[in-house]
């Protein structure tokens, strides 16, 4: 096994990793989490508001 083989090994590696994250992030399972934690921002509004006043 010479450099070329292990380069290509590592490209098909990393290939599969970043294949296996986006369906992981992209996943009907996961959307409802990420909806909520997308929100959670604006969720403190009202209680930064109320401690100014």
């Amino acid at each position: 096994m010479d450099i070329t083989d292990m380069r290509s090994l590592a490209t098909v590696l990393c290939a599969v990793a970043f294949a296996g994250v986006v369906w992981w992030a992209c996943g009907p399972s996961r959307r409802k989490q990420f909806d909520e934690a997308a929100q959670l921002p604006f969720d403190d509004e009202e209680v930064q508001e109320n401690k100014h006043e």
